[in-house]
C-alpha cells in the first residue's frame, strides 16, 4: 500500500494524528515498538483515563506553565471542547468533576482506548505494532525514509513524530524521538522530570517520622535562597519515605527542580502551610480561645481534631511543647512557635526523583522551531512532532492529554493536507 502519512507512536497523540490524518483522507500507517497502542491512556487518570479538562482555554493555558503560550493558535483550531465533542461523538459519555477534570461516565479508561482503536481502524488506518524505529531519513525528493529496527524501509510524504517523552517508561516513552529530531537539525532543550515526587533528607524524613501521612487542602510554597517566594500551590499531600508526594507536591516539582539549577544550590526550601485561609494572628486567637476554655487539660487533647494527630504531635515537638503540658504551663513563645508552624512550616529539598518516575517529561523538541498552527517543522518540510515529545508540559488533571490531542489532531490534519504539496 502507498502510504501518504506515517505516524510513529500509538500513544494519544498519535491516535489523534492518525485520525485526524485518515479523516482527511490520507493513507496511514500507524507504527509503535510496543505490541499493543494506547498504553499510556490506559493508564492515565488512575486508570480512569482524565481525557481532557472543561477550565477556559485561558486557565487551561495557565495551567501548562511549560510554554503553554505556544498553544493559543491550537486552541483557536482545535480544543478541549472539540475533544469532549470528539468522544462523544465516538460514544464515550464523559462526566465532569472537581477543577474541571473530565471522566469517561464508565470510569473505565479501556472504554476510552477502545473508542479510539475502532476508530482509527474504521478509517482503514494501518496499523504495525513491535516496529521499533531506527532513524528517519529525509531524502532530496520530499520523501521521508523510516528505517526500523529491522532494517526495513517505509516511505511516506509526511512523518508525525508522536513517540512521547522520557517519563513512564513502561508505556514505551524512552525517549527514542530525540535522536531522530535532532537528525533533522531540531534543538533539544534540556530534559527533565516533572510532576514528579520531591526527595529530601531532612531528619523526620528519614526517620520516617511523618510517613504515610496525607493532608488535605494544604498549600505547599517553594522559596529561592533569598527568601522569596517562587510558587505556592494547594491541594493534598503525602509524606514519603523518601519525602514528599500527591498532587501538590508534584506541581511544585518542576520549581524545585528548576530552583536548584538556576541558583547552584543542593537543596531548597519549601514550606507547608495546613490553614491556607487563616492568617497567623487569626489562627493565633482561635487556638488560644480553645486552650483558655480547657485550661487544665493537655494541650494534644484539647487539640485533637483541629488537624491530623500524627502532625499535630509532630509540630508541638518542633515548637517544643510536651504533650502533657496544660495551658497553664505553656510559655506564650512556644505556643506562638506552634502556630508559626502551622502557618509555615519549613523544611529542605534536595530534589526529585529521577525523570523515569515522572508523569510528565519537562524539555524536548524546542517550540522556536514548530509552527504552531500546524505543529509542522520549521526545519524540515513534511516533518510533524505532537505530544510530549515537544517542549511543553502542563500539570496533572487532564491538562498534559489535553496537550497531546490539540496537537496530534493539528499535526494529523497538515500531515494530509500537505501530502501533495
Amino acid at each position: 500500500m502507498k502510504t501518504d502519512v506515517i505516524v510513529i507512536g500509538g500513544g494519544p497523540s498519535g491516535l489523534m494524528a492518525s485520525v485526524a490524518a485518515a479523516t482527511q483522507g490520507a493513507r496511514v500507517l500507524l507504527i509503535d515498538k510496543g505490541d499493543k497502542l494506547g498504553r499510556k491512556l490506559a493508564i492515565s487518570g488512575g486508570g480512569r483515563c482524565n481525557v481532557t479538562n472543561r477550565l477556559p482555554v485561558a486557565e487551561i493555558i495557565k495551567h501548562i506553565p511549560g510554554n503553554g503560550r505556544f498553544l493559543y493558535s491550537a486552541f483557536s483550531i482545535f480544543n478541549n471542547e472539540d475533544i469532549i465533542a470528539f468522544f462523544e461523538g465516538l460514544g464515550i459519555r464523559l462526566k465532569e468533576e472537581d477543577n474541571g477534570r473530565m471522566f469517561p461516565v464508565s470510569n473505565k479508561a479501556k472504554d476510552v482506548v477502545d473508542a479510539l482503536l475502532d476508530k482509527v481502524k474504521s478509517l482503514n488506518v494501518l496499523i504495525r505494532t513491535n516496529a521499533p524505529v531506527k532513524t528517519i531519513n529525509f531524502l532530496e525528493t520530499g520523501k521521508k525514509e523510516v528505517v526500523l529496527k529491522s532494517g526495513e524501509v517505509l516511505s511516506a510524504s509526511a512523518v508525525i513524530v508522536a513517540v512521547g517523552g522520557k517519563s513512564v517508561p513502561h508505556t514505551g516513552s524512552t525517549g527514542d524521538g530525540y535522536a531522530w529530531a535532532k537528525k533533522a537539525g531540531h534543538t533539544i532543550t534540556e530534559l527533565y522530570p516533572t510532576e514528579v515526587p520531591i526527595t529530601s533528607k531532612e531528619k523526620f524524613i528519614m526517620k520516617k517520622e511523618l510517613q504515610g501521612l496525607s493532608l488535605r487542602d494544604i498549600q505547599l510554597s517553594v522559596w529561592n535562597p533569598k527568601g522569596k517566594p517562587i510558587i505556592s500551590h494547594r491541594g493534598d499531600m503525602l509524606f514519603t519515605h523518601f519525602g514528599i508526594s500527591g498532587p501538590t507536591a508534584l506541581r511544585c516539582s518542576q520549581f524545585v527542580v528548576k530552583a536548584r539549577k538556576k541558583f547552584n544550590v543542593d537543596e531548597i526550601t519549601m514550606s507547608l502551610d495546613v490553614f491556607p485561609d487563616k492568617n497567623e494572628e487569626e489562627l493565633f486567637q482561635e487556638v488560644t480561645k480553645l486552650l483558655k476554655n480547657e485550661p487544665k487539660k493537655a494541650v494534644k487533647n484539647v487539640l485533637k481534631g483541629f488537624l491530623p494527630e500524627r502532625y499535630l504531635l509532630f509540630l508541638l515537638n518542633r515548637a517544643e511543647i510536651g504533650h502533657e503540658t496544660t495551658f497553664e504551663h505553656l510559655p506564650k513563645q512556644n505556643l506562638r512557635q506552634f502556630v508559626a508552624f502551622l502557618k509555615k512550616f519549613p523544611f529542605q529539598v534536595n530534589g526529585t526523583l529521577s525523570i523515569e518516575k515522572a508523569f510528565v517529561t519537562g524539555g524536548g523538541v524546542s517550540i522556536k522551531e514548530i509552527h504552531p498552527k500546524t505543529m509542522e517543522s520549521k526545519i524540515k518540510d513534511g516533518l510533524y512532532f505532537c505530544g510530549e515529545i515537544l517542549d511543553i508540559h502542563g500539570y496533572t488533571g487532564g491538562y498534559n492529554i489535553t496537550v497531546a490531542f490539540v496537537t496530534g489532531h493539528l499535526a494529523g490534519t497538515n500531515a494530509a493536507l500537505g501530502k501533495n504539496m
